[in-house]
């Protein structure tokens, strides 16, 4: 038997990329007395490849210790022989947490010029390359640089999941984008940087990291989560005891239906072992040319996510004609759908007709519609819009999505 030509000490770069993972180089012939599995088809240089595991950190607010948890944690691990590098870490100027980054190998950042400003980013390529086990990577729902690969870090984290690496993360509870209207609602703050809801799913554990919120509140007063500066600011306004309170029992709530399932739920299972929907519900959202409607988006895929059933939006147009606000307030719309992982479809024509005749082709179980923001006399002599759809559909139930404006008007 010739000797095989010993393999490179380095890959080329035509190798496959994670999500390219295929089968190649397979001997003509296998033995049949050994079971054909996908590691003795792989060449013995190329391991089977499997998603790595995403483990979240979750809290109420900033401060509540959710990177000293993963650092503390990621510590342990290190001690017991497992490879774990730092992605990226924000100290905030915490010296705690700081003696916490001792011993790790701390990837370098990515430089990136904005402005006449340098601005930092975690460098997902070199996480890639480097394969460690293990990566701890804070903030999720951060906006990357313009002129990244990305423009969320949440991106960054599923490619390095696709890579086979494991990876901790950090996030707040107010960054969940279908729970953006209801934190709104309840304190008062509109929170720009969110993170869709599949993210979560994706979690094969989400770890709250609680504490009271007048230990929260004490921490900020002895200064160890904003400078001197900062402080009596925050805690007269987002830090008010009554909404950490309701920021406090969101978290907990999300925890306690991510411990249901701590596998990865229903979206990423269709995603990656294209296994079929099995919910009987089904619910459809309907939305307007109206940007509240994001509002509508959100409630109907909660309801959805409640249900483990398959959702979808529509969108019914009088005619093809649209303005460059209209287009505009679609493409929102539709960004909106997308980030939760919902088909969203326009149709031109009646909407009675068109929300009744994909209700019944859906086999839809329940309709997310908006409130209008005032009647019209012509709902007032022949009925609202919702009693139409109601009047021809039977088993059906509507839930009609408050205007905030209407409740304030």
């Amino acid at each position: 038997m010739s000797e095989k030509e010993p393999l490179p000490d380095k890959l080329s770069n035509d190798r496959p990329k994670p999500r390219q993972i295929f089968l190649s180089d397979v001997e003509e012939s296998v033995p049949e007395t050994k079971e054909v599995t996908e590691a003795t088809l792989l060449p013995p240089y190329i391991k089977p490849w499997k998603m790595g595991s995403l483990k979240i950190f979750l809290g109420a607010a900033a401060g509540v210790g959710k990177t000293y948890a993963m650092l503390e944690e990621g510590q342990e691990l290190r001690a017991q022989g497992i490879d774990v590098t730092i992605g990226y870490v924000e100290l905030h100027g915490r010296k705690d947490t700081e003696r916490l980054l001792e011993g790790f190998e701390i990837i370098p950042v990515r430089k990136v010029s904005y402005r006449g400003t340098t601005l930092e980013e975690m460098d997902s390529e070199a996480i890639i390359a480097r394969q460690p086990q293990l990566v701890l990577i804070d903030e999720l729902a951060h906006t990357n640089a313009p002129g990244s690969e990305h423009e969320k870090r949440y991106e960054d984290i599923e490619e390095i999941l696709l890579s086979g690496i494991d990876v901790y993360s950090t996030v707040n509870i107010q960054h969940l984008e279908s729970l953006n209207d209801r934190v709104f609602e309840l304190t008062g703050t509109r929170v720009r940087e969110t993170f869709p809801d599949r993210i979560l799913d994706l979690a094969k554990e989400v770890r709250l990291i609680d504490l009271p919120p007048e230990d929260l509140r004490d921490r900020i007063k002895q200064g160890k989560v904003y400078r001197p500066e900062k402080i009596q600011q925050a805690l007269e306004h987002f830090f008010k005891t009554a909404n950490l309170t309701v920021l406090r029992e969101l978290a907990l709530r999300e925890t306690a239906d991510s411990v249901e399932s701590s596998a990865p739920r229903k979206e990423y299972r269709e995603k990656y072992e294209e296994s079929p929907p099995t919910a009987n519900a089904f619910v459809l959202i309907c939305v307007a040319l109206k940007e509240k409607d994001v509002r509508v988006i959100r409630q109907g895929w909660r309801f959805a996510h409640r249900l483990n059933a398959p959702a979808e939006v529509i969108t019914v147009w009088y005619s093809d004609y649209r303005s460059a606000e209209q287009e505009a307030t679609i493409a929102l719309l539709r960004r909106l759908a997308r980030s939760l992982n919902l088909p969203f479809q326009e149709l031109s024509g009646d909407p009675v007709e068109l929300i009744v005749e994909r209700a019944r082709a859906t086999r839809a179980t329940l309709i997310v519609i908006g409130e209008s923001s005032r009647k019209t006399w012509r709902e007032r002599l022949f009925g609202s819009f919702t009693d139409k759809v109601l009047s021809k559909l039977d088993g059906v139930d509507i839930y009609v999505v408050g205007d905030p404006d209407r409740r304030l008007g």
